[in-house]
């Protein structure tokens, strides 16, 4: 069995999701969020984050690592903050040497919905059942980190077969 870890970064929440699967079948290990204070320094959220993500790291030890790709958003600042906590994230990965696929927002839509146009609500259910939750995965950024490494699974297993 290998261990999959799912990164959805923001600088305000980072959203974190693990899975554990054979290629085939995959089940929910953890899952949560890494919250930095709106009053914090940039710099001192940054540092949180990778710190945080160290301790995943150190935590998990995943086999695979996948990150959410930035799209371009109609409001800049927040698209330079996600890129910031990005940047963070996709550094910790490459100093613990963690290999590490990115995958665009639709391609993870498609891969666990088979829509690659899917809406939040029908992307958290898909998780959600996927894993074998009572309830849907709580807050969006967890779920959405959950259906990364999902999708990071899924595309690793399509090596395997």
């Amino acid at each position: 069995m290998s261990i999959f870890l799912g990164i959805d970064p923001g600088t305000a929440l980072t959203g974190w999701g693990i899975v554990e699967g054979n290629g085939v079948d995959v089940r929910l290990v953890a899952y949560g969020v890494i919250r930095t204070p709106a009053k914090q320094p940039l710099s001192d959220r940054l540092l949180t984050i990778y710190q945080e993500m160290q301790r995943l790291l150190d935590t998990y030890q995943p086999d695979q690592a996948a990150v959410e790709q930035v799209f371009f958003r109609k409001n800049v600042s927040t698209a330079l903050s996600v890129g910031h906590a990005r940047g963070v994230v996709l550094l910790a990965l490459a100093q613990a040497r963690v290999p590490l696929v990115e995958f665009k927002p639709t391609e993870v839509k498609q891969a666990i919905t088979g829509y690659g146009g899917a809406d939040k609500r029908q992307m958290q259910e898909m998780v959600r059942l996927l894993l074998g939750m009572n309830d849907i995965p709580r807050p969006d950024d967890a779920a959405d980190a959950l259906a990364i490494a999902i999708c990071c699974h899924n595309h690793v297993g399509a090596r395997w077969s």
